[in-house]
């Protein structure tokens, strides 16, 4: 057969190694001595300008000693027809209670929810129908365990509330008696 592409085989077995591309730079890309010399020569120059021109002198650098003077007045006033009223005489005239706030829903289907959600564990849970007090004329449903006789018993209420998932509120009513 006939080669009508005028190609030597001979030719290309000796030509397979070489490059394709190649570039007429060197292939070395370093910075020269003298480039380095002069970078290292002007580094050491500006240093010794910074050093005399800003005259930086660490020792002369010292704390300056603060004396704190702190004078608590009070004033007179309370000094002259001062009542002391005891916590103790104000706890027998008070008469409190503790209720656990487990939630505020706008909805009140969750708050028929979280009431299912809690009726085994945790007895006496109501739904009060409240008014926001962040955007007044918004009416909130507001799902609350108690009353409890002290504050360790709402304490032990809330934790089993907790534990459940919600993020529960203590509060405090007191009435005088």
């Amino acid at each position: 057969m006939k080669d009508f592409a005028n190609r030597n085989i001979s030719k290309r077995k000796g030509t397979k190694n070489r490059q394709a591309f190649s570039s007429n730079r060197p292939a070395d890309k370093t910075i020269s001595k003298n480039a380095i010399f002069f970078l290292l020569s002007i580094s050491f120059i500006l240093t010794l300008i910074s050093v005399f021109y800003f005259d930086t002198d660490v020792s002369s650098i010292k704390p300056k000693t603060s004396k704190n003077t702190v004078i608590i007045d009070f004033p007179s006033s309370l000094l002259d027809d001062s009542i002391l009223i005891g916590e103790d005489e104000m706890q027998s005239s008070l008469s409190c209670e503790y209720y656990v706030q487990i939630g505020a829903y706008g909805n009140k289907k969750y708050a028929i929810e979280a009431q299912n959600m809690l009726d085994t564990e945790i007895q006496n849970i109501s739904i009060n129908e409240v008014y926001s007090s962040l955007n007044p004329g918004k009416l909130l449903n507001s799902v609350i365990s108690g009353p409890y006789e002290n504050r360790s018993a709402a304490n032990n209420a809330k934790e089993k509330i907790t534990i459940k998932g919600f993020d529960p509120r203590l509060r405090k009513t007191c009435k005088q008696k």
